[in-house]
């Protein structure tokens, strides 16, 4: 089965004043289709910088890293673009929803920017909606939804695209515990159903406990 993420010898490094600070150092990593992994880390070990390099928002060092058989140091940042969105879907502990658009329109927005007509859009949107059981809140501006529903429907609107890789950063760190537990479980279970990778980048161990793998970053490297 063909990776959708393989990092190789990865490094990142940026000047510090006189000092380079190397916080990526000789990474490797191989992610398969439909597998959940779970990165652990103190702060400021540089887990959501990994999560920045797989996404081709920051440019490795060095190294190699290959996203659905696409190298990312070989694309320019148009193509790069395109191959984040046709591959790749983000969450963070912030949802990020246009404040001034209702919850349907926010999951409508990757596939309008991607050139899908307005009514296959929509019909889209209201059926992921429905699947996490937002049905009857679709016409709701973020302001008027609580912190679980606006963290599902950013949940929603990372994967409207079914995209080959979620990328998630502390997705459940701004929640309480029966909402982060509700929305783990929901990207889980989507993630399941669309064949997609799992990446969530974490501290909280009970988040990891549910992922096939956990990875813990020290130093630069997987320990």
């Amino acid at each position: 089965m063909n990776s959708i993420v393989s990092c190789t010898q990865v490094n990142y490094q940026y000047a510090d004043g006189a000092q380079d600070s190397r916080i990526i150092k000789n990474l490797d990593l191989d992610i398969k289709p439909a597998e959940s992994i779970a990165i652990l880390g103190q702060s400021g070990c540089g887990k959501s910088t990994l999560l920045n390099l797989l996404g081709g928002i920051e440019k490795a060092s060095s190294g190699k890293i290959i996203i659905n058989g696409a190298d990312l140091a070989l694309l320019n940042e148009t193509q790069i673009t395109k191959l984040r969105a046709d591959n790749l879907g983000f969450v963070y502990q912030f949802h990020h929803l246009l404040k001034d658009f209702s919850a349907l329109k926010n999951v409508m927005m990757p596939l309008l920017i991607q050139g899908e007509k307005s009514l296959p859009a929509k019909n889209k949107a209201i059926k992921i909606l429905t699947t996490i059981g937002l049905e009857h809140r679709i016409n709701h501006l973020p302001s008027e939804l609580s912190g679980g529903e606006r963290q599902r429907v950013a949940i929603a609107r990372a994967l409207i695209t079914q995209p080959k890789c979620l990328l998630a950063d502390e997705p459940t760190g701004n929640l309480d515990s029966s909402n982060a537990n509700e929305v783990l479980d929901l990207m889980i279970a989507l993630n399941q159903a669309h064949g997609s990778a799992l990446i969530i980048v974490t501290h909280d161990k009970k988040v990891a406990e549910k992922m096939q793998r956990v990875l813990i970053l020290k130093d630069g490297r997987f320990s």
